[in-house]
């Protein structure tokens, strides 16, 4: 009989192959290392220091033995940057960074064989080209959400219907011009923001995909973004920092996450959320391990308990996001029963799902690429 290959025994082969893809996926977990090393967005990994009803910490730390450590990135390029450098052993990856983690050889294929509750995750995400490579699974589906239009609720008294708050100038509902007191998205991932936009108030452009932009239509994405730099006040990419600029510096509206919106609205400040008509981009995050990950053990066991449904469904009532296990939406008292709704559950195929754009599309031939969507943006921002 073929012995079993450990994690550990895997990984070796990993190492000794030169990041290549696993020579051989482990087929059983050996013991804990004693921690686990994440790289998370901001609120998504909570042991209760914030607000004592949400912790998915301090229960995991003291079954497996496995202190968890998280180092908190803004952005996706961020993370691609901390995965590059290595000491980590899990990424909380959004669509922009997954496939470029996975291009890279930072990331591993993972064994859904030694996560029993994959079978739990939602059948629109188990296959999900964000994480999913020639049929090879390099990471277990988390949350998922759109990027959604905070405003504030004594500025307008009804919800804004359209983006244009925050790309054109113009008068608000308390008679003052809405210039230096909007926000964009600092990263350069937020192009596709403006491509969605302009897909519905400039149809003539045929975008048919904000993330596939010919060079025609990337110029006026570009026109629109460098216009709009006029009307920003602040380009926000910490979320404690875009929450305390809607309490103290005067912003109205910006583009945000639900998270920031749920901070406010527990702090009883005057913001709402909402998702204009011309749509929204939107994020499906995957927890993937690190092709080099030193507690591997223990990354395999927090993979298994990353689908917890408790914890599936606190996180989405705490982030307001939409848990990838369905199971997670009945029954959970911070979320509710009417949480998942809520949240978006229905809208999955009205989200533009962020991935990282390539020179090759499938609808305008050539297109423009990542890279060159990250040095445009970085100037815009520098003027």
């Amino acid at each position: 009989m073929k012995p079993a290959t450990s994690v550990s025994a895997a990984v070796i082969a990993l190492l000794v192959f030169g990041g290549a893809a696993l020579a051989e996926m482990p087929s059983e977990i050996g013991e804990g290392e004693g921690q686990v090393d994440i790289v998370a967005w901001p609120g998504y990994i909570e042991r209760g220091e914030t607000d004592k009803n949400y912790d998915w910490v301090s229960e995991f730390e003291k079954a497996t033995g496995c202190k968890v450590n998280v180092k908190t990135a803004a952005t996706s390029d961020e993370m691609v940057t901390l995965m590059n450098q290595g000491g980590f052993d899990l990424v909380t990856a959004s669509g922009d960074a997954s496939l470029r983690l996975v291009a890279g050889k930072k990331v591993q294929p993972v064994n859904i064989d030694l996560v029993p509750s994959w079978k739990t995750v939602d059948d629109r995400l188990k296959d999900a080209p964000w994480h999913t490579v020639d049929g090879v699974h390099y990471g277990v589906p988390f949350q998922w959400g759109p990027n959604v239009l905070a405003y504030n609720t004594e500025v307008f008294k009804e919800a804004p219907t359209s983006w244009a708050v925050v790309f054109e100038e113009q008068t608000l509902p308390d008679g003052k011009s809405n210039k230096g007191r909007v926000q964009a998205y600092d990263g350069p991932i937020y192009v596709a923001d403006a491509a969605v936009y302009l897909m519905k108030t400039k149809p003539e452009l045929g975008i048919k995909n904000p993330y596939e932009l010919n060079p025609e239509q990337y110029a006026a994405v570009m026109d629109l973004l460098e216009a709009q730099r006029a009307l920003i006040g602040r380009y926000w990419h910490d979320a404690m920092v875009q929450v305390d600029d809607f309490k103290n510096e005067g912003v109205v509206a910006s583009s945000s996450w639900p998270f920031q919106v749920n901070l406010l609205q527990s702090e009883k400040k005057p913001v709402a959320s909402t998702v204009p008509e011309e749509g929204a981009t939107g994020w499906a995050d995957t927890t993937m391990m690190h092709a080099n990950a030193k507690h591997p053990n223990c990354a395999y066991m927090w993979l298994e308990h990353s689908l917890n449904p408790k914890l599936q469904g606190d996180l989405a009532s705490w982030f307001g996001s939409v848990p990838s296990v369905p199971a997670a939406c009945k029954g959970n008292e911070l979320l509710t029963d009417e949480g998942c709704a809520t949240n978006g559950f229905d809208n999955f195929e009205k989200i533009w799902f962020w991935r990282t754009p390539t020179a090759k599309c499938e609808v305008e031939g050539a297109c423009v690429p990542y890279s060159k969507w990250a040095k445009d943006y970085i100037a815009i921002l520098g003027q």
